[in-house]
């Protein structure tokens, strides 16, 4: 039977799969605000996660044994993946601003920063 995020499911391997998806949106939190951290552009968070998305592939292959090279997979693999990243550089940055340019920025929200009136 074939599911949407798994390959193949059954009950012995529900805890390991929910072990290998926090793991993998814990490091793409991360990746985004290392990246963030450095003052990396987001062009370069876009590439550590579709790294992090063969990785999480290969994961699922060893683990799980499903298909290592599946496009299908990959993509969600990588969207969600990306949600993570791009909003851990995010929130990353919008600190970053406001706190070293305080006479600049204040904090729109915690995506974004808007000029001080």
């Amino acid at each position: 039977m074939q599911g949407l995020f798994f390959e193949e499911g059954d009950g012995v391997h529900l805890v390991l799969r929910f072990a290998v998806v926090i793991l993998g949106f814990w490091t793409a939190w991360r990746t985004g605000k290392a990246v963030a951290e450095g003052w990396g552009g987001l062009a370069t968070v876009v590439i550590y996660t579709l790294l992090l998305g063969v990785v999480m592939r290969f994961l699922h292959y060893a683990l799980f044994q499903g298909p290592f090279i599946s496009p299908f997979y990959y993509v969600i693999d990588v969207v969600l993946l990306l949600a993570f990243s791009i909003s851990g550089f995010r929130i990353r940055r919008t600190r970053q601003m406001v706190q070293n340019y305080y006479w600049l920025y204040e904090s729109a929200s915690a995506f974004s920063w808007k000029k001080k009136d």
